[in-house]
């Protein structure tokens, strides 16, 4: 089962780029998958530290991917498996979420997917398909189940991890991305960015601040990913005022969503996918 308006998208993060040998690796295993488990994937990118513009020269290829199946799979009414995982293999971590499940997520404000579609490094998309699931994912944005997703994240890392006087020195850009993803939201930016820079680009204004956390990411890119350090005082303070500011954040408002859009997506995708007639509206 295939789409044909397909498209390969290079690969545009400027600091961990894809070498050549490894992209082929990735699209060659995305179509032994369309093959085993008879699906069209129609969107592949990195997550992770890849996609956030921090990879170590051991981090892993996280690839995720978004594809349908044919046509009888929706029809039937037992419970179904809705993703697809693959053992890790050397470097290379893939796994894969059915549309229907993925947009159940995202109509939940999923901050993974939402942050997925918006990866610089794209290996694969069907350019009408990514078009509609952007535009969508817009359009239902809910504010506050993303940034409760964000400030959960950081305060979780951030106890867990940076509380020593020795420290992992990658698990604070695990407290600072999700920390300034809940900055970007509470100041009404919209949708935050997946790519780390340009959320420091954006929140960070303080100069000292910004060159340690330049230091941070050169040290993260060159460094393997158990790499320790000592404890960074002039970070730690920033998260710890921010997180406690953030913490007592008024409740945002509530929203009228209107959902359908994800319905109409869901059932024209899988219709042009399965060469059927696309239709009009959802009754």
């Amino acid at each position: 089962m295939s789409v044909n308006r397909k498209i390969y998208h290079l690969d545009m993060s400027e600091t961990n780029p894809i070498a050549p040998e490894m992209r082929a690796e990735i699209l060659a295993r995305l179509d032994a998958i369309e093959k085993e488990h008879d699906v069209s994937v129609l969107y592949a990118c990195e997550s992770g530290s890849r996609g956030w513009g921090f990879a170590s020269p051991d981090s892993d290829y996280d690839v995720r991917f978004l594809y349908v199946h044919r046509l009888p799979w929706y029809f039937r009414l037992g419970a179904q498996r809705d993703v697809i995982e693959q053992p890790i293999s050397g470097a290379l971590d893939v796994g894969g979420w059915e549309l229907r499940k993925a947009l159940g997520l995202l109509r939940k404000g999923n901050a993974t997917l939402i942050e997925w579609l918006d990866s610089p490094i794209v290996y694969r998309a069907d350019a009408q398909f990514l078009a509609a699931l952007r535009d969508a994912a817009r359009q239902v944005h809910q504010p506050a189940h993303t940034f409760h997703h964000y400030i959960s994240m950081a305060h979780k890392n951030y106890r867990e991890y940076l509380r020593g006087e020795t420290v992992r020195l990658k698990k604070y850009l695990y407290v600072l991305r999700p920390t300034l993803a809940a900055l970007w939201i509470e100041q009404g930016r919209g949708v935050a960015p997946m790519p780390f820079q340009q959320l420091v680009d954006a929140i960070i204004t303080d100069a000292a601040l910004r060159d340690a956390i330049a230091q941070l990411l050169a040290i993260k890119r060159c460094a393997v990913e158990a790499e320790y350090g000592a404890s960074l005082p002039i970070i730690n303070a920033f998260l710890e005022r921010e997180l406690t500011r953030l913490e007592n954040t008024p409740a945002f408002a509530p929203q009228d969503v209107d959902f359908s859009i994800l319905e109409r997506l869901l059932l024209d995708t899988v219709l042009r996918c399965n060469g059927a007639r696309v239709s009009e509206q959802v009754q």
